[in-house]
C-alpha cells in the first residue's frame, strides 16, 4: 500500500504539471500576482546552487523548496538565518528552525521579511518631500509539519499566514506548502515535489485609499464629504509547482560530488530550469555552482557560485556557514551568508 500511495502521489503531481504546461505555455502573465517577496528564495546552498534544491532539501532550508525534506534532517533539529541585500538596497532575511519529535514526525516553523527603506514623501507642491515618510515591507509566518511514512518516503505541510504593507495600506492572506521526498532504489536518486503558495487572494485595505466624495461635484448642494474609498483588486498568491531531481554522481572517502536538476511551473510565468552542483570534501568544505532560470526567455538570472564550511562543535553539535553569488545582469548581483546549527 505504501508503494501504491507513493506511485499515485508522484503521478499527481507529475500529471498536474503535464497539464498546466500545455494549458499556459505561451501565457506569461508577469506582474499578475501578489506576495512576489515568496518567490525569493532563501539560502545560500540553494542559491549557490542555482536554486535546483528540491531534490536536495536535506536541510533546513527545505521548509521553503520542499517542506517533505524536514523530516529527512541530520540530528534531533535544525536552525537557520539567512540575510541578503537583495536587488535596489532592499532586505530580505529568512529564519527557521526545526525539532524532531520521535514517533511523531518534525515541527518546524519559519519566518520570511523583505523590507524597503524609509523615503521621503514628495508631492507636487513640496517636491523635496512633506515631512512624512513611507516604507513598505512584506512578513511570512509560517509553521509545519513533516513525517517519513518509510525510509524512503516522507511528506511535509507548511501553513503560513502573509502580509504586504505600503504606507498606511495593507493586504493579508494565508497559504499553503505541501511537499513529498522520494529516495529511489537507483544510486539513491532522490525526486522530490513541491506545491507552494497554495491560498487566499490578497486585497489591499486601509488608510490611503479612503477618500471624501462629493456625488454631484457640487460643494453648495446634496450630501458632500461623503466617507469613501477606492475599490481594490484582487490578486492571487504566485502558485508554483516545482519538481526535482538529485544524486551523489561520485562519492568516495573524503569526495563527493552532487547534481541536481529542478523544473518549475510557476502560475504567473512559463515554465523554467534550475541546475546546480555541489563539490564537498570530507563533509567539511563545499564548493558549490549552478545556473538559474534556463530556458527563460528576458531573464536578468544566470550563473551562481558559492561555498560553505561544516564545523564540528562538540560531539552532536555542528555548525554551519555558507556564501552564494547570484549573477542578476544588467541588475548586477546578489549575495547571501547564512549561519546555521545542526543539534
Amino acid at each position: 500500500m505504501r508503494k501504491v500511495f507513493i506511485l499515485l502521489t508522484l503521478s499527481f503531481f507529475i500529471s498536474n504539471a503535464n497539464l498546466h504546461a500545455q494549458i499556459f505555455r505561451d501565457i506569461t502573465k508577469v506582474g499578475t500576482t501578489a506576495g512576489q517577496f515568496l518567490k525569493i528564495g532563501p539560502g545560500a546552498r540553494a542559491l549557490s546552487m542555482g536554486g535546483a534544491y528540491v531534490g536536495v532539501s536535506d536541510d533546513i532550508y527545505a521548509v521553503y523548496y520542499n517542506p517533505a525534506g524536514v523530516a529527512i534532517n541530520q540530528g534531533n533539529g535544525q536552525a537557520a538565518f539567512s540575510h541578503t541585500q537583495w536587488l535596489a538596497d532592499v532586505n530580505y532575511d529568512f529564519a527557521a528552525a526545526s525539532i524532531n519529535v520521535e514517533s511523531v514526525g518534525t515541527l518546524f516553523m519559519s519566518i520570511t521579511s523583505l523590507r524597503v527603506s524609509e523615503e521621503k514623501v514628495t508631492t507636487f507642491e513640496f517636491p523635496e518631500g512633506n515631512g512624512q515618510f513611507w516604507d513598505a515591507s512584506s512578513v511570512s509566518f509560517g509553521v509545519g509539519f513533516a513525517r517519513s511514512l518509510t525510509d524512503r518516503f516522507s511528506i511535509g505541510f507548511h501553513a503560513k499566514y502573509i502580509q504586504e504593507s505600503i504606507w498606511s495600506t495593507s493586504a493579508h492572506g494565508f497559504a499553503l506548502d505541501v511537499g513529498t521526498y522520494y529516495v529511489t532504489p537507483f544510486n539513491d536518486l532522490v525526486i522530490g515535489a513541491s506545491i507552494t503558495n497554495f491560498g487566499t487572494k490578497m486585497q489591499l485595505d486601509g488608510r490611503d485609499i479612503q477618500i471624501n466624495y462629493d456625488p454631484n461635484g457640487n460643494p453648495s448642494t446634496g450630501p458632500n464629504n461623503v466617507p469613501a474609498k477606492f475599490e481594490m483588486d484582487q490578486y492571487d498568491l504566485p502558485l508554483t509547482f516545482r519538481i526535482g531531481f538529485s544524486m551523489d554522481v561520485f562519492k568516495s572517502r573524503y569526495i563527493r560530488v552532487k547534481a541536481a536538476f529542478d523544473a518549475t511551473h510557476p502560475n504567473d510565468n512559463v515554465e523554467y530550469a534550475n541546475a546546480g552542483v555541489e563539490f564537498a570534501y570530507d563533509e567539511l568544505l563545499f564548493i558549490r555552482g549552478g545556473y538559474k532560470s534556463l530556458f527563460l526567455t528576458d531573464s536578468e538570472q544566470s550563473l551562481t557560485l558559492g561555498a560553505g564550511l561544516k564545523y564540528e562543535m562538540a560531539p552532536g553539535l555542528n555548525i554551519n556557514v555558507n556564501y552564494g553569488y547570484g549573477d542578476y545582469g544588467r541588475l548586477k548581483n546578489i549575495q547571501y551568508f547564512d549561519v546555521g546549527i545542526i543539534f
